[in-house]
């Protein structure tokens, strides 16, 4: 049988409501396991409570921690896979940071749960028994970091939370689900290729996200960089564009040598440069700016995070983001 460790970080999958009667993080990772039977079925499963906390809670910093523990766990602790539970709000992001900077073959699969294990329908056990699953599975090794919820398997690059409550809030919006979980057996469609690897044994965390609306200036822009922003994402409109307004402090930034990262803030799609007119994204390329294909701006910030880590220079900054992409 697999052998499979479970790391938990918190989320709604851990929570039970308190004396207000409001959900908090508070099972431990045995906690959990005892009340899921059939887990053991699944593999040999060991646990580990890296953390007891909710998503909006997790930092950047803690996210690449979590990294290194998976490294080490993998290269060291002889599993076969990886299952890591985590609050929903901000799981994305700590998937994507993860996978970024994990090149092992091994698969990598975080879940989470929407209802707490005392609401009816907890979807969080179910969850977890496919998480583990998948984990163990021959078919999901050299397919990077995964989530799976709800019975779909996503890779961590594209997968968004789209509802704040409904159980089919994950959603990978422009590729779709890269497989799924029927009567415990996990099946895959295809094989997702534009996976990235950034060697970096850092983050920069100094990074600012900014998104654009109708009639927006430059003072946002201009405030960042003059309080030590190393990086800017802008979730522009459309194929990406911002009012002229802004312009000049995307200006400002690229004279400060600071990279600016172009994505959109429609929940799907990449930026391109099709458009000439005034503050359109091919003015801003040829100002300097990056652009981050499909990313979504929370997305593209933990990536600009990595990339900082590695590098400071733009150039090779902005091949991490537009090689095999543009």
């Amino acid at each position: 049988m697999k052998r499979v460790i479970v790391i938990f970080t918190g989320g709604t999958i851990s929570m039970k409501k308190n004396e207000s009667n409001r959900s908090m993080p508070s099972m431990s990772g045995e906690d959990i396991l005892k009340i899921i039977p059939g887990i053991d079925e699944a593999a040999n499963v060991d646990c580990m409570d890296f953390s007891k906390i909710s998503g909006q809670q997790m930092p950047p910093e803690k996210m690449f921690e979590l990294s290194g523990v998976i490294n080490k766990k993998i290269k060291n602790g002889g599993y076969d896979g990886i299952v890591v539970t985590h609050g929903t709000d901000s799981i994305e992001e700590t998937a994507y940071l993860v996978d970024l900077t994990y090149n092992e073959s091994k698969p990598v699969v975080f879940v989470g749960a929407m209802k707490i294990s005392s609401d009816p329908g907890w979807d969080g056990a179910g969850n977890l028994i496919d998480a583990v699953k998948v984990a163990a599975s021959d078919d999901a090794r050299s397919r990077g970091v995964m989530l799976v919820m709800n019975k779909e398997i996503h890779v961590a690059s594209q997968v968004t939370k789209t509802n704040t409550c409904s159980l089919n809030t994950f959603r990978s919006l422009d590729f779709g689900p890269i497989g799924y979980v029927d009567n415990g057996k996990p099946y895959f469609y295809y094989k997702y290729t534009k996976r990235q690897y950034i060697d970096t044994d850092k983050i920069d965390t100094k990074v600012d996200l900014i998104k654009t609306c109708c009639g927006m200036d430059d003072k946002m822009l201009k405030f960042c960089i003059d309080s030590g922003s190393h990086g800017i994402i802008i979730e522009g409109m459309g194929r990406g564009n911002i009012p002229p307004k802004m312009v000049r402090g995307v200006e400002y930034a690229i004279e400060k040598n600071v990279p600016v990262v172009l994505v959109s803030r429609c929940i799907s799609g990449k930026v391109t440069d099709d458009y000439g007119d005034e503050g359109s994204g091919g003015e801003l390329r040829e100002k300097g700016v990056i652009f981050g294909d499909n990313l979504p701006g929370q997305k593209a910030r933990i990536k600009l995070m990595a990339a900082l880590g590695y590098t400071k220079n733009v150039a090779e900054i902005k091949k991490i983001f537009e090689e095999n992409y543009y």
